[in-house]
């Protein structure tokens, strides 16, 4: 095969998923791809020759993007006992060319290559032409980026926004502050805005006792072992659904709103703000139609140019992949 090819990886703490790419051939289409349990392995080096040699490949670089932050090309994973080093990857791999992304670096990475299908727009708005781009994505926890026109293209940085402290923009998040500093010594924006976070809302409601528990939702979870499936779907599917539920899911949606507008102005996001993550493709109606767009936009005096910023959401559930697969080629072109 050809020396042309790039290695992508998507490294989480419970599965990685790897793909080769052929430049000619476009990112929507690799060559080859699999997805496996990453603690099956002691660390990605093995992950990585085991595939390559399954798959009988050669490449000339591989860009992979991790759940953690990346620190002068080494990254230690939150959920995972891996300590991932270019470094090291290059030499065992022997790859010339091996780079580390932080995860929502490579999220924010595709957004220049997405297609229409691959989003799903809730505000239209009115982007400026180059302008800069936020992406905010609740899955598991909360990440955050935004993209750069540098004069001939865009360039994604990452960041930890989502573990900046949550301030509360109504009497209820006020109380809901209160409530979860009896439990935890810092309360982020990811401590409640995230599929970690869902619970704690829930719960917060819950002990307030101004909304009765359905017993068969009570019963639901005291049986997950993620709560958060089962929050989403009896706020939104459940005959009849579940008001506590859906005040939960509303709490979210305010939340996420919020700090989505936050993070809008904070980086003068005129070019759009993306929402990635594995929880906006799946409460698409309940964006559409619940405060989050309110929320995005209530920055008083600036609530008019908000309203002109426009807002999508992910649907391509490999956009980290491909973002890592695209740094990758640019990566190679560059040096």
């Amino acid at each position: 095969m050809s020396r042309d090819l790039i290695l992508a990886g998507d490294i989480g703490g419970t599965k990685t998923t790897l793909a080769v790419f052929a430049p000619d051939a476009g990112l929507h289409q690799p060559v080859a791809k699999g997805t496996f349990a990453s603690a099956d392995y002691a660390g990605l080096e093995q992950l990585v020759q085991a595939f390559l040699h399954k798959m009988d490949l050669t490449v000339a670089a591989a860009c992979f993007g991790v759940a953690g932050p990346v620190v002068k090309g080494r990254a230690r994973l939150t959920n995972l006992p891996w300590l991932v080093d270019s470094a090291l990857l290059r030499e065992q791999l022997q790859i010339d060319h091996v780079h580390l992304l932080n995860d929502l670096e490579a999220i924010a990475g595709a957004i220049p290559i997405l297609e229409q299908s691959d989003l799903h727009t809730l505000n239209a708005g009115h982007p400026a032409s180059h302008g800069t781009i936020a992406v905010i994505a609740p899955g598991t926890g909360l990440g955050e980026g935004f993209l750069v026109w540098d004069g001939t293209r865009y360039r994604a940085y990452p960041s930890e926004g989502g573990h900046a402290s949550f301030g509360p923009t109504s009497a209820d998040q006020i109380d809901l502050l209160r409530y979860l500093l009896e439990r935890f010594a810092h309360v982020s924006y990811e401590r409640i805005c995230s599929g970690m976070g869902l619970p704690n809302i829930y719960a917060y409601w819950r002990d307030r006792g101004d909304i009765a528990e359905l017993p068969a939702v009570a019963a639901q979870l005291a049986e997950a072992s993620d709560p958060t499936p089962v929050i989403v779907n009896a706020a939104l599917h459940a005959e009849p659904p579940s008001p506590l539920c859906r005040r939960t899911l509303d709490t979210f949606l305010e939340i996420l709103g919020a700090e989505a507008g936050n993070l809008a102005l904070k980086v003068l996001a005129t070019g759009g703000v993306y929402l990635g993550g594995g929880i906006p493709p799946r409460i698409l109606q309940a964006l559409e139609e619940g405060p989050f767009l309110d929320a995005f936009c209530n920055k008083g005096r600036f609530r008019d140019m908000l309203a002109q910023v426009p807002v999508h959401v992910i649907l391509n559930p490999q956009v980290a992949l491909l973002g890592a697969a695209h740094t990758g080629m640019i990566a190679v072109r560059e040096e």
